[in-house]
């Protein structure tokens, strides 16, 4: 698996549905805030942030821009 990283763009692998989050979202790493866990905030089309949450790296997905990124 690969370690995620301040300012990855992750999707989530499940529902947060407390926090009005659907699995498939996307966000961005903000921090990391102990071993396999982050603070992943998501944003509108405008930058607004509507949600920011600690979440651990098994619930997460990176996503790839371009293929010179995979391994």
């Amino acid at each position: 698996m690969e370690k995620l990283k301040t300012l990855d763009v992750v999707a989530l692998l499940e529902d947060q549905l407390a926090r009005g989050l659907r699995r498939g979202q996307v966000g961005t790493v903000v921090e990391v805030l102990a071993p396999g866990v982050f603070e992943v905030e998501f944003s509108d089309n405008q930058g607004r942030t509507y949600a920011a949450l600690a979440l651990r790296s098994d619930q997460l997905m990176i996503l790839h821009h371009d293929v010179a990124q995979v391994a």
